[in-house]
């Protein structure tokens, strides 16, 4: 006989929208406590909700939730990224301009990337809202909606700021760091450019997601040149501006800095968040893997930024990432060998680490 809860999962399938409002709503907490109760009879209670995300708004935030948290299991993840059919179904709703879920969506989506295969879906077409402004690529489309819906600027109901996680996940592939570094013809605009401007953003997440992208990209060691080009990429201001404060330099050392660096008003702070900042001090150890990477972190006096902020930020794993860059740096470079080292300085794994924990595989939930 099925226990009492086992019945109201079986609820979210009747026919009456008031007891499937209800039902969704009393599950949400058992999909983190329980999970185990939606994938009973084959995991049907599953494949129902996953139909339900086109139920009434109130009732598709119940369900999207539910599975948000339920994506943690890698068979439900499995099974909800692998549904071509439902994803179609979800990337529809989110890049329409009045979707009252598409934040929940956004996590949703940032969730279902931990799958390796989300990368091939992440390449499908589909038909862009005039609005968006963008292809009928569905990442350059996820990409747009980020930028321009920033801010609830695109929809009042939404800032799409775990889109972000999306990206740095999806950046663990090859393929698609190369999607990031190539100028799309629909507007004549490289991916990567459009996420720098968001290092400094008020959201924690979203700083978090593009720091991570950005160090994933930063493994293509051919695109270090553009990173570092005031006329290409441009990337360096962006890297650095999150872990500079307000200390004063020397002359000498504050005139060669980046022209973004200098005269910063004096209630500049670096970021508030120890995980971002070493995350950018690592894509600094990433762009110091070739001789020409060295000498112009070098030129542009990175050594005394990494200096302050090694003494000024008291996390052991700043502390740390920034004397392994000081080591490069400092270092003497008679008789080495120039050339890629990105096997001897980036051991760590790329994919993002979710919240403050540095397993790859850690889920979103709500």
């Amino acid at each position: 006989m099925p226990t009492e809860l086992e019945e109201l999962v079986g609820f979210i399938a009747n026919p009456n929208p008031q007891i499937r409002l209800l039902a969704t709503e009393n599950l949400v907490p058992y999909s983190t406590s329980q999970p185990s109760i939606f994938k009973v009879d084959n995991s049907q209670p599953v494949k129902n909700l996953k139909l339900l995300v086109k139920d009434h708004p109130k009732i598709a935030e119940h369900v999207i939730t539910i599975l948000i948290n339920l994506s943690a299991d890698r068979e439900v993840l499995e099974s909800l990224a692998t549904d071509d059919q439902f994803l179609t179904t979800i990337l529809g709703f989110i890049t329409n301009p009045k979707e009252p879920n598409a934040n929940l969506l956004s996590m949703l989506l940032a969730n279902l990337a931990k799958f390796d295969g989300f990368k091939s879906v992440l390449q499908k077409k589909l038909p862009a809202p005039t609005e968006l402004g963008s292809n009928d690529l569905v990442l350059n489309q996820l990409l747009d909606l980020f930028v321009k819906g920033a801010e609830g600027t695109y929809n009042k109901e939404a800032d799409f700021d775990h889109l972000s996680y999306l990206f740095a996940d999806l950046t663990k592939h090859a393929e698609i760091r190369h999607h990031f570094l190539q100028k799309q013809e629909y507007d004549g605009v490289i991916p990567l450019s459009k996420l720098k401007v968001f290092t400094e953003h008020k959201s924690d997440v979203r700083r978090k997601g593009v720091a991570s992208t950005i160090k994933n990209v930063a493994f293509e060691v051919s695109a270090h040149p553009s990173f570092m080009d005031e006329d290409e990429l441009n990337l360096l201001p962006y890297i650095i501006l999150p872990i500079i404060g307000n200390e004063e330099y020397d002359l000498d050392e504050s005139m060669a800095m980046l022209p973004d660096l200098q005269l910063l008003p004096p209630d500049k702070a670096r970021d508030s968040d120890p995980n971002i900042i070493q995350t950018h001090v690592e894509t600094l150890m990433l762009l110091s893997s070739t001789r020409e990477g060295r000498d112009r972190l070098r030129e542009v006096k990175v050594y005394p930024i990494i200096r302050e902020t090694h003494s000024r930020v008291s996390d052991d794993d700043v502390k740390d990432a920034c004397e392994r860059l000081v080591n490069v740096l400092m270092r003497d470079e008679e008789g080495e060998e120039s050339g890629p080292r990105i096997e001897e300085i980036a051991q760590e794994n790329v994919a993002i680490p979710i919240e403050d924990d540095d397993d790859d595989d850690e889920i979103v939930e709500v």
